[in-house]
């Protein structure tokens, strides 16, 4: 049933999803109304859904623009079910913020296999990160990401390389004089953020590490589903999903390394993730099997995300 409601993508199925999220964020903003009488922190609340909602969007673009997905509702269901598991980051501004800056420049990496304008494109994508990094800092990772692009697409070109490091010097510029005009210590600023803390034990209660730990086995499911079947997919689409596999490794790692963590960093992870599990699904075409996957996961994002209300 669910695989026949999402198998076209139609106004129903974006009209049901941005429901769905509106529902889902407000059920959790309600734990706590103080925020309904306070005009900052409403107008605060309101933007985060509209970064939250244009992150929907933009991700499905990126899928079926480029090849990844077919005309179909299943990325931005998927998205929907995997950040329920996680219903703090309705909550977490600067997460928001970042996933939002490196859904623009995981679009304009994709893209990069058409060959066209690709110097404005790997500018693009390094600017992004580097302003992603601005609000969490270790997505600087994630510019790993451009070299990879470069290695696949352009790499003969040795100005390509330079770019990178352009972009950093434009971001490092316009943040300087930020820093100047709002009297802030930049030193101080990423001196603490730029921090390595390996331990994982921010849980607040056992909900939080079961979502984790689902999370973890959903996410290995679909990881081993795309590099195995990899090689029977199109030709065309191989460098993007390899750039997709990439992405959410690398995204593995900035959580690994974070200070502060907590499950909201996996944010960061949910898009590739998103983009391997429609792929599974289309790929996938025993509809009994693709039931089974969307029913397991609706039950699991349900469970962890009324867990953790």
């Amino acid at each position: 049933m669910i695989t026949s409601v999402f198998k076209k993508s139609t106004p129903l199925n974006y009209s049901l999803v941005v429901i769905l999220i509106l529902v889902f964020f407000f059920l959790f903003q309600i734990q706590d109304p103080s925020w309904i009488t306070n005009y900052f922190l409403a107008f605060q609340k309101v933007s985060l859904l509209c970064f939250i909602l244009a992150s929907f969007f933009l991700i499905n673009f990126i899928a079926k623009k480029n090849g990844l997905s077919k005309d179909n509702g299943y990325t931005i269901f998927f998205y929907l079910l995997l950040i329920l598991f996680f219903p703090t980051i309705f909550n977490d501004s600067n997460v928001i913020y970042a996933n939002f800056f490196l859904l623009l420049a995981l679009r304009r990496l994709i893209s990069l296999q058409s060959l066209k304008s690709s110097k404005e494109k790997i500018f693009d994508a390094s600017f992004w990160i580097l302003v992603a990094s601005l609000f969490q800092f270790w997505c600087i990772l994630f510019i790993i990401l451009v070299f990879i692009s470069i290695i696949f697409h352009v790499s003969r070109d040795y100005r390509n390389w330079v770019l990178p490091f352009v972009a950093f010097l434009a971001v490092g510029l316009i943040f300087l004089l930020v820093s100047l005009v709002f009297h802030f210590d930049a030193i101080a600023f990423f001196e603490k953020r730029a921090v390595i803390d390996l331990r994982i034990d921010y849980f607040k209660n056992n909900y939080e590490n079961g979502a984790l730990s689902i999370y973890v086995a959903v996410a290995l499911f679909f990881v081993f589903s795309m590099l195995t079947t990899l090689s029977n997919r199109p030709q065309i689409v191989h460098t993007s999903y390899k750039k997709i596999v990439a992405c959410f490794f690398i995204a593995a790692f900035v959580f690994i390394l974070s200070p502060n963590k907590s499950n909201d960093l996996l944010l960061l992870s949910i898009t590739p993730l998103t983009i391997m599990a429609s792929s599974h699904v289309e790929y996938m075409q025993q509809k009994l099997n693709n039931e089974i996957v969307f029913y397991v996961l609706i039950c699991c994002s349900l469970f962890t995300f009324f867990s953790q209300l």
